[in-house]
């Protein structure tokens, strides 16, 4: 494969680069993630994509490809398809209910898949959360089937479903900027389109390519405004929530604008042992889950088939569901 030819293309900035088609994205990030480019070569290209931008169907080609190489785990016995929460970025200002979600889900008997890094980079990750509470990532891909199976919830890192990606993302120490990988891993889906995937992005552009992107492929999922990054409803003002699936995307919830009357109980403190301990006082029923959460548990539960209409999924969290913050 020619790379200096692909440089070319894409390296020549906003103005002049020319844009791959997914086919050729699909080759060129296939080579990216086994390992076959070159380190100057490699740099060169993830700086070209970033200053070009990547066009949604360079995105669709990085995708197919990583899904081509993607370690798969199995879908558990059942009906119910599990929920993948991609969890990369980590909280800064306000708490990281990501584990929250996760353990909601669980509780209903929803197996749920949390993907991410261990290092927070100064931020309070999924993973220091769950070490506070007693959940350590998976160090191999049949110990997170295992946990899975067992016990509804596998924390894992990506390089156990996808080394390259993993690879990839490390090179933000090398070059001092986020690249394609980053975007990417928020649409990993580890049960290959089977799962239901918690999508989530700040900023409008790229939830408008990943909305596209998802659809593309026809995988099942929720797409919604992150919270600092992170794939958890924004627990003082609910996020719209969308629901992508077989082509289609309906809105299950729409944004909340309006001045809020009185803000939800939630952790003092951002650090993982505050979040951590007010997670478990909120789970013994001692305090109530912010209602955006709550929106966002259900629409879960009718996306994972645990509900068999979203109305049904709403009385269920009302019903069963804990307490919750108005």
């Amino acid at each position: 494969m020619n790379f200096a030819q692909f440089i070319k293309e894409i390296g020549r900035g906003t103005e002049g680069a020319k844009d791959l088609t997914r086919e050729e994205a699909r080759q060129l990030y296939g080579a990216m993630l086994d390992g076959g480019v070159p380190d100057l070569e490699l740099g060169a290209i993830l700086i070209a994509l970033r200053m070009k931008g990547e066009t949604n169907d360079e995105m669709a080609g990085f995708l197919a490809a990583a899904q081509e190489r993607l370690q798969a785990l199995h879908v558990p016995a059942g009906r119910i398809r599990p929920v993948v929460i991609p969890s990369y970025n980590g909280a800064r200002k306000g708490a990281n209910l990501t584990p929250l979600l996760a353990l909601l889900l669980a509780r209903f008997g929803v197996p749920v898949v949390v993907h991410g890094v261990l290092e927070g980079y100064s931020r309070v990750t999924t993973g220091h959360v769950f070490r506070e509470l007693g959940i350590m990532p998976s160090t191999t891909l049949v110990q997170a089937q295992l946990a899975l199976d067992e016990r509804q919830l596998a924390f894992a890192p990506v390089a156990l479903f996808s080394p390259g990606l993993a690879n990839l993302l490390s090179a933000r120490g090398r070059l001092g900027l986020r690249n394609s990988a980053h975007s990417l891993v928020k649409m990993l889906d580890p049960f290959r389109g089977k799962g239901v995937l918690l999508a989530a992005a700040t900023h409008p552009p790229y939830m408008d390519m990943m909305r596209e992107v998802i659809l593309s492929f026809d995988n099942r999922a929720l797409l919604l405004r992150a919270t600092e990054g992170e794939a958890f409803a924004n627990p003082k003002r609910r996020p719209r929530i969308e629901y992508l699936h077989d082509g289609v995307c309906d809105t299950l919830f729409e944004a909340e604008h309006e001045s809020l009357k009185s803000l939800p109980q939630l952790p003092e403190a951002a650090d993982a042992k505050t979040t951590a301990q007010w997670i478990r006082h909120t789970l013994d029923e001692h305090g109530p889950v912010p209602l955006p959460i709550l929106h966002q548990l259900a629409c879960c539960l009718y996306a994972s088939g645990y509900a068999e209409d979203f109305n049904q999924a709403k009385a269920i969290v009302a019903v069963e569901g804990l307490p919750a913050a108005h």
